[in-house]
């Protein structure tokens, strides 16, 4: 997911950005409430999260504003652990509450179970969840990659870059745009972080089966798409 962090802690947010990141999210952080009212209105995003002591704006009146986006989830954070608080957060529109300091593995677990209603609200494949380009079938649910009913033992980036190329599948994607959108990176020529990536993903995904998915279009990118199987190639026992 695209998660926003708006808490004018910086440390805490670099803390707990870090985490998500490598938990496959791509993060973005601000330190107060107006700033991040206009970065989601400039950008979308797929989760909010939003410390209830933010100086600039009240927490509960940049709720109200960001309630108007239907696709946007929004977590709360605070120090406040009283009942009322928590309450009042949901019922102005938060999806949920956690009380700092936080527990890592219980936000993460959080956010992923938000991330799993995000995808349910805009599954692919006729709400199933599912996204297949021939015998390759990656699950948004449950976050799983099959390939020929075998399943891929992808890391966090790699699964997020799969994610991305089949949600676009057929379609060529730049360097630039893998960099922006999976590393979260303004893309240099000097850096061969995409290149590794696929790379890698390749070896995981295409090299043991017959049929080549992830292709290099010279000059432009890369594509994800089945052209068929590749002449006098066999696949490998497994």
């Amino acid at each position: 997911m695209k998660i926003l962090i708006i808490d004018d802690e910086d440390d805490f947010s670099a803390y707990i950005g870090q985490a998500l990141q490598d938990d496959g999210h791509v993060i973005d952080a601000v330190g107060d409430g107006v700033s991040g009212l206009q970065r989601i209105r400039e950008a979308p995003y797929d989760l909010a999260i939003i410390d209830v002591a933010l100086p600039g704006m009240n927490a509960f009146e940049l709720l109200s504003q960001l309630r108007r986006n239907d696709h946007l989830f929004i977590m709360m954070l605070g120090r406040d652990s009283r009942i009322d608080v928590r309450v009042r957060s949901l019922r102005e529109g938060a999806d949920d509450y956690l009380t700092k300091p936080v527990s890592l593995s219980e936000l993460l677990a959080r956010v992923f179970a938000l991330g799993r209603r995000s995808l349910r609200h805009r599954a692919d494949s006729a709400g199933s969840g599912l996204i297949k380009v021939a015998d390759l079938e990656l699950d948004l649910f449950r976050r799983r990659v099959f390939r020929n009913r075998k399943r891929l033992d992808l890391t966090a980036k790699e699964y997020s870059l799969l994610a991305l190329m089949m949600r676009k599948r057929g379609e060529v994607l730049s360097r630039l745009v893998l960099a922006e959108q999976v590393w979260d990176m303004k893309f240099k020529s000097n850096t061969n972080v995409v290149e590794v990536a696929i790379r890698r993903l390749r070896s995981k995904m295409d090299d043991p089966f017959s049929r080549r998915l992830l292709h290099t279009v010279r000059g432009m990118g890369y594509v994800l798409e089945d052209r068929g199987p590749v002449p006098g190639m066999r696949l490998h026992a497994c």
